[in-house]
């Protein structure tokens, strides 16, 4: 009997995953794996992997499969249990990240060697990061033309989940972890979650977004998470946008999201080099100014309320990591990459491309056209927290103060107890 393994990695999925569907069609048997790997297990995500997990797990068993887990090294693994199933092939969606790419060479050189296909299939983006080139370079640098060339570019279409899923018989599928009775995070995991609020976002929430998208005290789609573990499809969620009208800014934001990972793919140290180096930058490191960046208490409320809400909720609105941003990177000049390394362990959506890609953009070394924009946080927090509902909401030091102190608390009469008395950098002015 044919037997494929299909390896899960960032498609916790059953709907739209290219390689489950069609080993589903192709062979007699199929082996979905996941592979909990304990050295990139992050700890502030594991709640929301163990609660995907499970539900991959129960969908795999509507269907007739199961979810085979086993720990350890995933292509050490998937090869060991292509051997315990006498498997011919293993299957793969492929990634962008520098450990991704190590991993899937990893498991094509074992492949080889013992006589196995290895396949990687698309679906972690809606465009392959390596379709879209423009001439005379291997990526696009600039999103503008990328967008063009995006937007005018076929998409593959959505497919629906397997049927049926049969395993080989006698296979042990192995235990799950259970998630924690407090799990860390505004949102909780799953395939069946993240497509209800793909759902309803859709429904509801989108006709609104142009219009309120900046709002810091708002909601957005609050997907981006299901995104990065692949729990909703990026190809689906496009589609299902293209057809509502007024779509185009969301679009747009899922095509950056599409960029940073042909940016990624191209250049792998994103991560830890300046993908444009400037020799005029001269870095402060890790001391007690990003400690108190880290904390909320630098003094400048827009920013506390940003870092406050990660430490609680996993997340933080799109436009206040930007200001975070700016404001660690370009007022304290404390390298960016002490706020990758502090978003990579908070975020429930950190992944490399985005998080890596936005770090550079706001520090003036990666793809902005403008280096040296700055965002001023005081007139950013005035536009998009007008009425300080935000800042009340995630910094409660500050919840007395009247609308025209919210966000100058160091112009309060009286010092406000508990908070910084002045900002980090010197004093703000709009």
């Amino acid at each position: 009997m044919d037997t494929i393994v299909v390896l899960f990695n960032r498609d916790l999925r059953v709907h739209d995953h290219p390689a489950l569907a069609e080993a589903c069609v192709r062979a007699e048997r199929v082996v979905p794996l996941f592979v909990l790997d304990p050295a990139i297990e992050a700890r502030h995500r594991r709640d929301f992997l163990h609660e995907t997990l499970h539900d991959l797990r129960s969908s795999l068993r509507a269907r007739g499969g199961d979810l085979v887990v086993r720990r350890g090294d995933p292509a050490e693994e998937a090869v060991r249990v292509a051997g315990e199933t006498s498997a011919t092939r293993i299957w793969a969606g492929g990634d962008v990240s520098s450990l991704a790419r190590r991993r899937e060479g990893r498991l094509a050189g074992a492949c080889q060697a013992r006589r196995l296909e290895f396949r990687l299939f698309p679906g972690v983006t809606v465009v392959p990061p390596a379709a879209l080139t423009p001439s005379g370079g291997d990526h696009y640098r600039v999103f503008t033309p990328y967008w063009r060339a995006w937007s005018a570019t076929p998409r593959r279409p959505v497919l629906g989940p397997p049927e049926r899923v049969r395993l080989p018989d006698g296979l042990d599928p192995g235990d799950l972890p259970e998630p924690s009775s407090e799990p860390f995070g505004v949102v909780r995991g799953g395939e069946t979650e993240g497509r209800r609020r793909m759902a309803e976002w859709v429904d509801a929430g989108l006709a609104r977004y142009s219009g309120t998208r900046d709002r810091v005290a708002g909601r957005t789609s609050m997907l981006s998470a299901y995104l990065h573990f692949g729990c909703v499809s990026p190809t689906e969620l496009v589609e299902l946008a293209c057809a509502r009208p007024d779509a185009e800014d969301y679009v747009r934001q899922l095509c950056w999201r599409d960029f940073y990972y042909q940016v990624a793919y191209a250049f792998p140290d994103l991560g830890r080099r300046d993908y444009r180096p400037r020799a005029d930058l001269d870095w402060d490191g890790d001391g007690d100014a990003a400690a108190a960046w880290r904390e909320g208490v630098t003094g400048v409320p827009i920013v506390d309320a940003g870092m406050r809400q990660l430490r609680r909720e996993g997340w933080m609105h799109n436009r206040v990591r930007l200001i975070v941003g700016s404001y660690l990177t370009k007022r304290l000049r404390i390298d960016w990459r002490v706020g990758v390394d502090h978003f990579a362990e908070l975020l429930l959506d950190g992944d490399m491309p985005n998080n890596c890609g936005n770090w550079q953009w706001v520090a003036g070394t990666g793809n902005d056209t403008r280096p040296y924009r700055t965002l001023n946080p005081l007139r950013q927090a005035r536009r998009f927290d007008p009425d300080g509902e935000y800042v009340r909401r995630y910094v409660p030091e500050l919840a007395s103060l009247p609308d025209d102190l919210v966000h100058e608390p160091w112009r309060s009469p009286a010092p406000v107890r508990g908070y910084p008395p002045r900002p980090l950098g010197g004093e703000l002015r709009a």
